[in-house]
């Protein structure tokens, strides 16, 4: 008997995929997207909120950390879920930077995506006591995330029907054997004008589970679609919450 699909994620889960200049380091790069940004995107989705305009119900952002053997595009990603998905604007952000962290990084644009929450963890969170509770960091946990490229001339409705229907079936039956302990997917809503179709997200309690995982896998025929050599893999033991 087929699996049932999981559930869609109401809303539009809306992703910015972060980039910093060559002349920034890492840490600068986390500084200032901690400190001088995530409190401003803050206190414009409360203001947007309160003046009944589109607004951001969550806000989580990613700190990637490379691993040594591949090329990577990005060091982190900041996602917030929205009622709608946001309009494509016609230019993107940081072009003319209104702060000190898009001074820091290439510009961006917004990738907007359908989740779909396979597995649903619990990942722990304690904002902050002795200053404003949010922005604050989580942690205890190993992710990793999977940016998916697809072949040239790829039936992406065929892919996505595969994703949900046998791979994510797959994915899961590995994860709830070696102690995984969630899974999301997001599939792009504007796969043409989009670098990747989707993410995965697979969260882990350390990196032992990561390597059991990849032990235990058995590969199916998502390869038909996949561009393996485009797709990008991150390991993460680290995520920045502005709201929860």
């Amino acid at each position: 008997m087929t699996a049932s699909r999981p559930a869609e994620t109401p809303g539009a889960k809306m992703q910015y995929l972060i980039k910093r200049r060559p002349t920034t380091s890492r840490e600068e790069l986390i500084a200032h997207w901690f400190a001088n940004h995530m409190p401003g995107v803050i206190n414009r989705n409360a203001e947007n909120r309160a003046a009944g305009k589109p607004h951001a119900a969550h806000y989580v952002a990613t700190l990637f950390d490379t691993v040594s053997d591949q090329p990577h595009n990005w060091d982190g990603v900041a996602q917030l879920w929205y009622a709608e998905a946001l309009s494509r604007p016609t230019q993107a952000s940081a072009v003319e930077p209104y702060d000190t962290f898009q001074e820091k990084v290439k510009p961006y644009w917004p990738w907007a995506t359908r989740e779909y929450v396979v597995m649903d963890g619990v990942l722990p969170l304690t904002p902050l006591t002795l200053n404003p509770p949010f922005p604050c960091t989580r942690s205890g946990f190993f992710k990793v995330t999977f940016l998916v490229a697809v072949q040239r001339n790829t039936d992406r409705n065929a892919l996505f029907d595969y994703w949900l229907d046998v791979h994510v079936p797959n994915v899961q039956r590995s994860m709830e054997a070696v102690g995984g302990f969630r899974y999301v997917v997001s599939h792009s809503l504007e796969p043409d004008t989009e670098p990747y179709a989707g993410m995965a997200e697979l969260y882990f309690p350390n990196a032992d589970g990561w390597a059991a995982y990849r032990e235990h896998f058995k590969p199916d025929d998502m390869r038909q679609w996949v561009d393996y050599d485009a797709m990008q893999i991150f390991h993460s033991e680290t995520e920045m919450v502005g709201i929860e």
